[in-house]
């Protein structure tokens, strides 16, 4: 195995091999499942893959990319009318437009970020921050707004509209005093508007979510905010001046690494990677206040790994994302290489229904210890759940896998 900084990437010798077959005509399609189509994963199949092809094992992706390779993706958004992905480790996001005609391996429509589908590198490709990127992570759609995590900017960039354009410079810049500077917490103290390798973002109940990870924060807005609006909740501190790991004491309170925000209308869910857990609110709050519920570990004052040991339905190891749709919830449990899914969103901490990417609840292994299969995973990174579908960011197999549920 070989590590980058921002999670594996596998090179597998073994002789396996994943035959698809792609039909423009008939849209979104079901290959014919590579393992048992077994109880834990309640008839789940992987449906389209995005990013190069991996016959006979993973290798790293070619130096210059192209309209369909992908490299160590961290976020996906799904909806009826785009696909998009963060293709972090070519510092660009990539968009496809109308999702029911997308098959495996296809081409890209527009990227963002870079000046073309072949430049890859930090700040388009060293052209500057003003229309590049460093590390994308998270990606929504809101109110057909794109909104884009460039965590190694330290800032949030948001489009006006879902460009149909490459190389779309974006309308707003949040998290810096401009569009030039890049510095982590501009540069110095943590405060209101400052930010430090933010994550994740996400509107839930109307307010508008950012995972300021490194600050060890999250923050909210009760609408998308501007430049110059300062949060009106910041929870895991006590107040917008302090960056304290877990805010100086773990608690219901506090976060070591929080890295996605998820909910609905009655709560709100942030998965806080760094101590191996979600906390959950119900309801959502509308201050700093204590979470209600906590998953994956056995009280709120526990941060235990669970690292090398058989895993459960309700152990979580590094869960780096959530989703929630059509009153399901699915969660990355990234370190154990799986997704575990939630029928119904649960209101008091219980243990999953469903496992994706493993053949059971106990076994954690990357991409089960065999090779790249369709329904295998390495260090899922990103979710987004849409009508029946679950869009994996499989970032270290360097693809968007695209479940039907």
């Amino acid at each position: 195995m070989v590590t980058s900084g921002f999670g594996p990437v596998v090179t597998d010798a073994s002789d396996g091999t994943v035959t698809l077959t792609a039909s423009l005509s008939t849209g979104w399609r079901v290959p014919k499942p590579a393992s048992p189509d077994l109880d834990q994963r309640g008839g789940a199949a992987p449906s389209v893959w995005l990013g190069a092809p991996a016959p006979g094992g993973l290798g790293l992706p070619d130096a210059m990319p192209t309209p369909s390779q992908l490299y160590a993706p961290r976020g996906v958004w799904l909806d009826d009318d785009v696909l998009i992905a963060a293709d972090t480790g070519n510092h660009r996001v990539l968009i496809w437009h109308d999702p029911s005609t997308v098959s495996s391996h296809g081409d890209a429509d527009v990227v963002l970020g870079q000046p073309d589908m072949t430049t890859e590198g930090a700040q388009a490709g060293g052209r500057g921050p003003e229309a590049g990127m460093r590390l994308p992570t998270g990606v929504i759609v809101h109110d057909n707004r794109l909104v884009v995590a460039d965590a190694w900017n330290h800032r949030i960039l948001i489009w006006d509209s879902i460009p149909t354009v490459s190389d779309t410079a974006p309308d707003v810049v949040l998290g810096q005093a401009d569009d030039v500077n890049v510095d982590e917490n501009r540069g110095g103290r943590c405060g209101p508007l400052t930010m430090y390798w933010p994550f994740g973002v996400a509107v839930v109940g109307g307010w508008f979510w950012i995972a300021d990870t490194g600050n060890r924060r999250v923050l909210g807005w009760s609408d998308v905010p501007g430049p110059t609006d300062e949060p009106e909740i910041v929870l895991g501190q006590p107040d917008a001046a302090h960056r304290d790991e877990n805010g100086g004491e773990l608690g219901p309170h506090s976060f070591r690494w929080p890295h996605d925000i998820a909910g609905d209308a009655e709560r709100l869910f942030v998965a806080d990677a760094g101590n191996h857990r979600l906390l959950n609110w119900t309801p959502a709050p509308t201050g700093d206040t204590a979470a209600s519920n906590v998953f994956g570990q056995p009280d709120f004052v526990t941060a235990i790994e669970f690292a090398y040991r058989p895993g459960t339905a309700s152990s979580l190891r590094f869960p780096y994302a959530i989703d929630i749709g059509n009153g399901a919830m699915a969660v990355a449990d990234t370190a154990n290489n799986r997704v575990l899914i939630w029928d119904e969103t649960p209101t008091v901490a219980t243990p999953a229904d469903r496992v994706l990417g493993q053949l059971d609840f106990t076994t954690g292994g990357e991409n089960r210890w065999e090779s790249v299969l369709d329904d295998t995973l390495c260090w899922p990174y990103g979710l987004s759940l849409h009508a029946g579908r679950l869009a994996v960011a499989d970032s270290g197999n360097n693809r968007i896998m695209v479940w039907e549920l």
